[in-house]
């Protein structure tokens, strides 16, 4: 294919998009301006720009709310529905496809979801942080996946497949956990609705409808209803991902001899002594689109065009919006308290214990075996690494605590164990070696 000048131009930026760390430095970079605009000059103008008011209206409903709120409730269901499509997806097809492939990934996650919130809720088994138990449950899969892509090329690739479905099942675990103990008072009538909606869209997968905008409309409708209900908004991202079409409408053996007939049929009118298509060649190439659309299915089409609207925009603004922490001269200090002590300890020892023994007692026990070609201290990284709670422990965070200063002292301890696990993995990943 003919490279044209703008191709050239856009190639660096594209191959720098599609690298395996990207979205966790771009996340990372988030973080960062977050925090040096907070602790600048210019903090009133972080501050001010977050809480500027936003109002949405629709005939009698109207939503006016900060900007930092329709950041953490309405671009975060695009978040949670991606999420929702990996799931899904994951289910069908992938590493939690069988009971045998799910089996490790899935003790371990659950390892790495009780271990944490038993160590927090042990140092704040009294007082106002006791509904912080959730915040070190969750991995940051963007964070956590970047540094396992940075610690070297000598990792297997059956270690980067086990954190990646370990992080889909917390992730799962974390939706479970939003959805049961941190939402607010109900709403039965719009819960209902909502759940009518989400059923319309069921009977639609069921007959067929593989349009887009069909699920895209009815799915803001249910956030709507959702976020009117009381239950956490973003769950119906999640739900509205699993009512996606997940089949094509052409097997891939017919759609293999079809694509040939109508190459055969292109090649029919080769030479043409133009730049213009001949109007039968333009006709076939119609064809190999409709025929390649049939052979896709909408659940991967949407979670590849969204994926890096998600990785590089709502993250990212997610992270500058929530990632605002104020570091003083007393910082250390400020950790001295049961809500960081709390999250530092489930982050970084909760999730080490949690996912390296339950994963040697799933091994021990015969329940799952050990990835090819990995090791015991490439599990004992993998552990370490998902102690980086990022993205979903701040939001978590902005569900469990209303108090400034335990929100504050939440994310003390967030971005302190994240940054510990996170070097702390890389160093043990890198010093792994093989399996023989």
């Amino acid at each position: 294919m003919d490279k044209s000048p703008i191709d050239k131009l856009v190639r660096p930026v594209s191959n720098f998009i599609h690298l395996e760390y990207t979205s966790g430095l771009v996340l990372f970079l988030g973080v960062v301006t977050a925090i040096v605009w907070v602790n600048s000059p210019w903090a009133h103008h972080y501050h001010s720009l977050w809480e500027t008011p936003l109002s949405v209206g629709l005939g009698g409903i109207n939503f006016k709310h900060p900007l930092h709120l329709w950041v953490n409730d309405g671009l975060m269901a695009v978040f949670f529905f991606v999420i929702g499509l990996e799931l899904k997806r994951e289910f069908m097809a992938g590493e939690l496809s069988t009971v045998k492939k799910a089996a490790l990934p899935m003790i371990a996650a659950l390892g790495g979801m009780l271990i944490p919130a038993v160590i927090y809720s042990l140092v704040n088994s009294h007082g106002p942080g006791s509904k912080g138990w959730g915040v070190p449950m969750a991995t940051d899969i963007a964070f956590a996946l970047a540094i396992l892509s940075l610690a070297g090329k000598q990792i297997p690739a059956s270690i980067k497949v086990f954190l990646s479905a370990l992080a889909v099942a917390d992730d799962l675990g974390a939706v479970l956990v939003i959805a049961v103990f941190y939402s607010g008072e109900l709403h039965f009538i719009t819960l209902l609705i909502g759940l009518g909606i989400l059923l319309l869209m069921v009977a639609g997968n069921s007959l067929g409808v593989r349009h887009t905008a069909f699920y895209l409309l009815l799915g803001i409708a249910a956030w709507v209803c959702f976020l009117l209900s009381g239950v956490q908004a973003t769950i119906a991202g999640v739900l509205a991902a699993f009512t996606m079409p997940a089949r094509t409408r052409v097997d891939e053996k017919r759609y293999s001899e079809r694509l040939r007939e109508l190459s055969y049929e292109f090649d029919a009118e080769i030479p043409n002594c133009s730049t213009l298509t001949t109007p039968h060649q333009h006709e076939t190439i119609e064809h190999i689109k409709a025929l390649s659309l049939a052979a896709q299915t909408p659940l991967q089409k949407i979670e590849t065009g969204l994926h890096p609207w998600v990785a590089f925009i709502v993250m990212p603004l997610f992270a500058l919006a929530n990632s605002g922490i104020v570091i003083s001269q007393g910082f250390f200090g400020q950790l001295v308290n049961p809500v960081s002590l709390g999250v530092i300890a489930g982050l970084v020892l909760g999730k080490l214990v949690g996912v390296f023994s339950f994963t040697w007692l799933a091994v021990k026990t015969k329940l799952a075996d050990l990835p090819s070609e990995g090791n015991w201290r490439h599990i004992l990284g993998v552990a370490m690494l998902a102690g980086i709670g990022f993205t979903m422990s701040l939001f978590i965070t902005a569900l469990a605590f209303k108090q400034e200063e335990l929100v504050n002292q939440a994310k003390y301890g967030i971005l302190l164990s994240s940054l510990v696990a996170g070097i702390g993995g890389s160093i043990i990943l890198r010093t792994a070696g093989r399996k023989t």
